[in-house]
């Protein structure tokens, strides 16, 4: 019997929403393997959304919303077993305050969480290029237990639009959080 897993996803206000909404489309179609998914989105990535993409579609999905200070969210802390925490994407600074341990928000926290209780915390960082202090913070969370996943898309799957492109982000985040989906593999 295949656990199904918990997953939070926070979506802050980095230049990328088509990565967090191809991420949210995808965990639509894995409900068969998912027990809860807690999203948490900022302000700011609301604003980004409705610039890049050009809607208010975030507000369709199937799963729990948590406002930014929601410390009540049950990811808020480890008892929850939430075993998955994807930020996508992830902003300099989010990654800066996970980094230095500060919890001041519910993605903070979250991250916080899933770090102490040693599960998987992937961090789609995206910004270009990188300055040293984004360097050493990727580092710090990397030793911590954190996976940078950085949203540079591959293109050895020959993708013919930006949406493809920005797929193979996406499913690599989702190979890396152990949820299974048909994606394109090298050799096979």
């Amino acid at each position: 019997m295949m656990t199904k897993h918990k997953i939070v996803i926070a979506i802050t206000g980095a230049s990328g929403a088509i990565y967090a909404k191809l991420l949210l489309d995808k965990l639509v179609q894995a409900q068969d393997q998912v027990a809860a998914v807690g999203i948490v989105m900022s302000k700011n990535a609301e604003t980004v959304w409705q610039t890049e993409l050009g809607n208010e579609s975030y507000k369709d999905y199937p799963f729990n919303f948590y406002s930014k200070h929601d410390f009540n969210a049950p990811f808020a802390s480890g008892s929850a077993q939430f075993n998955t925490m994807i930020i996508a994407p992830c902003s300099m600074g989010t990654l800066g305050r996970i980094a230095s341990g500060i919890s001041d928000d519910l993605t903070t926290r979250a991250a916080d969480v899933i770090l102490k209780e040693r599960r998987k915390l992937i961090l789609m960082v995206r910004e270009t290029p990188y300055n040293l202090i984004h360097i050493r913070n990727m580092e710090t969370v990397t030793l911590a237990g954190g996976i940078i996943c950085p949203a540079s898309p591959s293109f050895y799957s020959v993708p013919t639009s930006i949406e493809a492109a920005a797929a193979t982000v996406v499913d690599r985040a989702l190979d890396l959080a152990g949820l299974q989906f048909k994606s394109y593999r090298w050799g096979q």
